[in-house]
């Protein structure tokens, strides 16, 4: 009997292994790669255009309004809830819903500040530059003539979204528990204030008051007046945490919380048809029963539940035992 094939998924070729790319022989041989599944393929869009379409994100109607509230309310939303459960996918899911362009991401980790999130300025690579031009021209350059501060000033993906615009920006703040335990309270003045300065700029002398810097946008240049940075329209912040950590009260005052919990068996299917929308979804309840069995006594993300489907459309077997076991293994406890 001929595997089932899934557009899109590795293809059955004759055989049982016609999935099987590397065969670990040691023979070397010209393999066609199959496509990729949606959720893993990589696409660069042109500079300046618009993103490409984000995957299916569903969520329940109680969680959007909790969303809505935040957005009416310009507050930051946080957003915890078990891994895999599409925290971070809620931020893309905003932007394109409301189209509000290209989502501007901090990765937050133990050494992340609030510096490198509103900006960083490269005073070694200037100075590099002003010594070199000093050598090639064999005297002191004119007073204000040196190299553009603009240039060695880029603003981070928070300063980013700060800058003044018609439509709000997305940024999404990733993971913030696994900051400094002092960055929830650092953020607390920008969100409140919506503004920040750039001291760098601010010392330079009148005539200098408008400098043009680079921004997390790729090739963007945005003017910076007298080193201040005052958004016009709030931006649409959604901090995740894993919930590895509280964070202090103040903070979470200014915070409009959402808990994503874990989706159920119904709204996992809708999730399945919505990512694989042209797969004979005839044998996804025995994979549906695993996952929801398995994730009963331990973590596990909806993603490896959509690795499984696209496998098991693709003719590979996922029988107990074998490499069920790899693509549906728990996250949490021991391995």
């Amino acid at each position: 009997m001929t595997a089932p094939h899934y557009p899109g998924s590795p293809p059955s070729g004759p055989g049982a292994d016609g999935w099987r790319l590397f065969r670990g022989d040691g023979q070397s041989r010209q393999v066609t790669f199959p496509e990729a599944p949606p959720w893993r393929r990589f696409t660069s869009a042109p500079s300046g255009s618009e993103p490409s379409k984000p995957l299916p994100y569903l969520i329940g109607p109680a969680e959007a309004d909790v969303v809505n509230a935040a957005l009416l309310l310009r507050r930051p939303l946080l957003v915890t809830g078990h891994p895999g459960t599409g925290k971070s996918s809620l931020a893309h899911a905003v932007a394109h819903e409301l189209s509000l362009g290209r989502v501007l991401s901090w990765p937050v980790n133990s050494r992340s500040t609030l510096q490198d999130a509103l900006y960083r300025y490269d005073a070694i690579g200037r100075l590099r530059e002003s010594n070199l031009r000093r050598e090639q021209a064999c005297e002191e350059p004119p007073h204000g003539q040196g190299p553009d501060i603009g240039s060695y000033v880029r603003l981070g993906p928070l300063g980013t979204a700060l800058v003044p615009s018609e439509r709000p920006r997305v940024l999404l703040v990733d993971e913030l528990d696994k900051g400094d335990v002092d960055l929830p309270n650092d953020l607390l003045a920008v969100f409140e204030d919506g503004e920040f300065e750039i001291p760098e700029l601010a010392r330079l002398p009148e005539e200098q008051d408008r400098v043009e810097v680079l921004t997390a946008d790729p090739e963007a240049r945005v003017p910076v007046v007298r080193g201040r940075v005052r958004c016009s329209e709030f931006p649409v912040v959604v901090i995740t945490s894993n919930g590895e950590r509280e964070f202090p009260p103040a903070f979470l005052r200014r915070c409009v919380r959402l808990e994503i919990a874990e989706p159920d068996g119904n709204r996992l299917r809708d999730i399945v048809r919505a990512h694989l929308e042209d797969a004979d979804l005839a044998d996804v309840d025995e994979l549906l029963d695993t996952f929801l069995d398995r994730r009963a006594s331990g973590e596990l993300a909806t993603d490896q539940l959509l690795n499984a489907v696209f496998l098991r459309k693709g003719g590979v077997d996922l029988s107990p035992g074998g490499l069920l076991e790899a693509v549906l293994h728990r996250l949490g406890g021991t391995v």
